[in-house]
This record gives C-alpha cells, structure tokens and sequence, in this order.
C-alpha cells in the first residue's frame, strides 16, 4: 500500500505533468499560426522555426537526467518551468515594443530556442521522479498514466488553442501557457516538501530496480524488438514535426479558421490518445513484428495523404490512422524499453533525445527540399517521406539481421 503522503506526490508530479503539456502544445502549436499571421511566415520559415526547436531538444534533453542526479530534480524543474515562463514573457511583448520587425522576428526564434532548452529540462526530470522508489511491477502502471496524462493534456490544448485565440486575442497562446507555468510553480515547492516526508531526500536519482518480464520470452528476441521500437520512434517523430508547423498552410487550404484547425488537426492526437489507452491496457500486440511494421507503413502512406489531400473526410480518415500508427510506435518504445528492463532513469533523457533527433531531421528534410525546389510543396512532402522511407529501409534491415542472428547463415 503506496502511504497518503507517497499518492499525494505522484499526484502532485502527474499534475505538473499535464500543466506542462498542456502549456508546450498552447505555445508550440499556435505559434506557427502567429509567425503565418503577423510576419507572412510561410513553410519554409516555419522549417526553419521547427528546425532550431529541433535541434536545441536533441542536444539538451539527454543531459537533463544527469543534471537533476547532480543540482537535485526538483530544482532542475524550478529553472525549467522559470525558463519557459520567461520566454513567453518575452516572446509575447516583443512585437508590443519592437512591432513588426526583422528584430521581433529573431527574437521569437531566441525565445523558442531557449524555451526549448528549458523544457527538456523538465520532461526527463519529471520521469525520473515518477520512476523514483517504484517497485519493478508497478513501473508499467505508471509510464501508462504518464502517457495518458501528457497526451490528454497536449490534445485538449491544440483543440482549444485556436477558439482561446479567437476569444482572447492572437497572444493568448503565449498568456495562458503563462499562468499555467505560474501555477506550476506554486504547486512545485509544496510537492517537493511533501516527497521529503516520504523519503527523507526530495533529489534522490532513480533508483535502478530489477526488471519484471511483462511476458515470458527470450532475452535476446526481447531485446530485437526493443531496438526496433527505439529505431521507429524517431521516424514517428519525424512524421509529427512535419505536419505540425505546416498546419496553418493546410487550414487555409482547406478554408478553416483558426479555431476550425485546432479542432480538426487534433484528431490524430486524441486518436493517439486512445491508442494509449488500448494498447496499455490490451497485451494481444506484444512482441509481434507485423504490428510495427503496419504501423511504419500506415504512418508514412497517412502522412502523405494528409498533406496532399484537398479533401476534408479523407484528411480525417488518414488522421485517425495515423493517430492509431504513432500511438503503437511510441507505446512499443516505452512498453519495450520496461520488459527488458531498461527503465532506469537515465533512459528518460535517452527516450526524449530521440524524440529530439526526430524533431530535428523533419524540418531539415522539409526545408532542404523547399530551398532545392524553389519552394514547391511537392518537393518539400516528398523530401519528408523520402525520410521515412530510409527509416522503414533501416527498420526492415535491422530486423533482418535479427532474425539471421536467431536462425544462422541461410
């Protein structure tokens, strides 16, 4: 039995959690919308936008697990929730002051570079606490809240975001997002009181506890498929940061407002919702290799169909299949990564910089084919896929050379 005090943290982490997501989808989503609107960015310059989130994500969220073990977590997440804080602060006054300008241009690229760097110190830190103390059999059980939380939270934030906007005023995204942050704050030094209670050390690392199988199987097919999961979860990320910043394209190709797209272009993430939930709670997918593999395959063929179609009802259709395709992908990553028994809390940083390199190579890929084209959209969805492709080339061949290492020499 978990003490009052115990249920009361984690309560109080998980609550953290889906502030957190819920302030980053706010803010990452509809900042695409805002550069579109008020400095006629279009996809090349929402790439490029993409492209410094990226980058600053992959470099920084790995060492975040190292920094909460050195500076203690609960601190890590004050500088986090403190920086992010900030750059909404001064992404959101700085067309007040400077208009619309080349400056408040590079300064709405600064404050996303240096509020990504702040919130990777959150997300790796947020997992180590929740992993913190927890028995092997009841890690599964957490990472499934976990995930539900951040993705209802995310999902609920880019189905309102457009409305808030319409309601509040285009800089509501970077308002709400800010008194979401303030309340985080508030919330922190009273949880981590709470966690000394418990332990006697609030910046504990994550203890590394003994793995539990989920399944009775072989180590070494256990660990093929793990290195599968971690290979695709990238490219799913490559998929979702190439359609998120053309999203303000898309919905005026398709004669929606801004409320309209957040409405519709939050499908695949509350179908992804769902997948969560099915894919936690119903074991019939584990370890079997053609479950991935459609997923890869949906995931590339939806992606395409969503940014080159003109048709509402099919964009949708694709987007609840794309949705189920990421869903299985991350769940694998992370379900995977428990059964053989890499749950320690290093491996938060590890999961979010793979995340990051994914983030990172979409909109390099969706920029270099803009530029080499001259702008031609084709190109640029193209240069994107052609990126999955090699991903699903790279998935097949790894599992290829398992399975030789299973039977042997043909």
């Amino acid at each position: 039995m978990i003490p009052d005090t115990q249920r009361k943290v984690r309560a109080g982490l998980f609550l953290m959690e889906g502030m957190n997501a819920m302030a980053s989808a706010y803010y990452f989503t509809y900042l695409f919308f805002y550069m579109k609107d008020n400095f006629a960015f279009g996809q090349r310059e929402n790439m490029l936008l993409t492209v410094v989130y990226g980058f600053c994500y992959m470099v920084s969220a790995y060492s975040a697990g190292r920094l909460g073990q050195k500076y203690g977590y609960y601190l890590l997440l004050a500088v986090g929730f403190s920086g992010m804080a900030a750059m909404l602060v001064v992404g959101g006054l700085a067309a007040t002051f400077l208009g619309i300008s080349t400056a408040t241009k590079i300064i709405e690229t600064a404050a996303l570079g240096v509020w990504t760097l702040s919130a990777c110190l959150t997300w790796p830190t947020l997992q180590s606490l929740l992993k913190d103390g927890q028995p092997p059999n009841r890690l599964p059980r957490t990472a499934g809240i976990y995930n539900i939380v951040w993705a209802s939270s995310a999902s609920f934030a880019v189905l309102t975001g457009g409305a808030l906007m319409q309601l509040l005023g285009e800089t509501a995204f970077f308002w709400v997002p800010l008194g979401i942050h303030a309340v985080q704050l508030s919330i922190l030094p009273v949880v981590r009181n709470l966690s000394l209670q418990t332990t006697g050390s609030a910046d504990g690392a994550a203890q590394d506890l003994a793995a539990t199988e989920l399944n009775p199987r072989p180590i070494a097919k256990a660990r093929m498929f793990l290195g599968l999961a971690w290979l695709a979860n990238p490219f799913a990320y490559v998929a979702i940061y190439g359609l998120i910043p053309i999203v303000p394209q898309l919905a005026e190709k398709l004669g929606l407002d801004t409320a309209q797209a957040g409405a519709v272009f939050s499908i695949w993430q509350w179908v992804r919702l769902g997948a969560f939930v099915l894919f936690w709670l119903w074991p019939g997918w584990h370890y079997k290799f053609r479950w991935m593999l459609t997923a890869f395959l949906a995931m590339i063929a939806c992606f395409a169909i969503i940014l080159l179609s003109s048709q509402l009802w099919l964009i949708v259709v694709a987007q609840v299949v794309f949705g189920l395709s990421v869903g299985l992908i991350y769940f694998s990553s992370l379900f995977y990564s428990l059964d053989v028994g890499e749950s320690k809390g290093k491996e938060g940083g590890f999961h979010e910089a793979a995340i990051g390199l994914g983030t990172f190579l979409a909109p390099m890929a969706g920029f270099a084919g803009l530029h080499f084209s001259g702008g031609k959209v084709s190109a640029m969805i193209g240069s994107i896929s052609g990126l999955l492709v090699i991903g699903l080339i790279l998935f097949l061949f790894r599992q290829w050379r398992a399975r030789r290492g299973f039977t042997g020499p043909a």
